[in-house]
């Protein structure tokens, strides 16, 4: 019963009918041939005929097999899937909804710096999220880092960051906050809340003397991620403190 009701499922969605032509073909050479409705020459040529359209019939499965094979080893190569290359700046010129995840972000704050002041001109709102750097933080980033005795470099990171973000035009719709703890991961999030958003997470390292491999998610394709990574930073956001005054400006802080 179930080969009736797969045979009558497949004819209607026109699925596997190569296979039930190639099968048709065969038992009707297979027939006329033992009852001699036909010679020997005419059961041979549909033979032949049969047999060719079987090894049509098997190219297809090859070749999606072997495309296949193809994305699942460029997939474990890292090819598509994590990089060290983010090209976002196209999408930063139209994004109204600009989010930073990271522990300084001096280089990509240094990296995007013209970019952002673009977008708060136009009225995009910008959140910012570093380390704390009058904390214990930055000694945790030295220790991740292999570096536990040079805290102090990741401290100056964070006051380059805080410095150049300080001195932007439209500071209203520019917000920062500060961490108590290192992030898990970074992230450069371009309206994130909507279908055409896109959101690159950055994968921490100890050290590494490149860029930090990642991912890049798109808000259509991978719509639950971009959710789940956007519920983070709402949590981060939640547990950072406002800047202050003396984080603005931390030098009048001895005054």
């Amino acid at each position: 019963m179930w080969l009736l009701d797969r045979l009558r499922a497949d004819l209607g969605t026109g699925k596997n009918l190569e296979i039930y032509l190639t099968a048709l073909i065969a038992l009707t050479v297979g027939v006329l041939g033992v009852f001699d409705v036909v010679n020997t020459k005419v059961v041979g040529a549909a033979t032949l005929a049969t047999l060719a359209l079987v090894a049509v019939n098997t190219l297809g499965p090859k070749q999606q097999v072997a495309e296949l094979t193809r994305l699942v080893e460029s997939k474990l190569a890292g090819d598509g899937f994590l990089s060290t290359e983010k090209d976002l700046k196209p999408r930063i010129a139209h994004a109204n909804d600009i989010r930073f995840v990271g522990v300084t972000l001096s280089r990509t704050i240094r990296a995007y710096v013209d970019d952002l002041q673009k977008g708060l001109n136009r009225g995009a709102r910008v959140r910012v999220l570093v380390i704390d750097p009058t904390g214990t933080v930055p000694e945790e980033a030295a220790r991740r880092s292999t570096i536990p005795d040079q805290p102090d470099v990741f401290e100056h990171r964070v006051r380059y960051t805080l410095y150049v973000l300080r001195d932007m035009e439209g500071e209203e719709r520019l917000e920062v906050r500060l961490l108590p703890f290192l992030p898990a991961f970074g992230m450069l999030m371009l309206d994130p809340g909507d279908d055409d958003g896109v959101i690159h997470v950055e994968l921490g390292t100890h050290r590494s003397p490149g860029r930090d491999p990642g991912f890049t998610l798109d808000g259509a394709r991978d719509h639950h991620w971009c959710r789940h990574f956007t519920a983070e930073f709402d949590r981060l956001w939640e547990a950072a403190r406002e800047v202050t005054e003396a984080d603005w400006y931390p030098a009048q802080r001895s005054t």
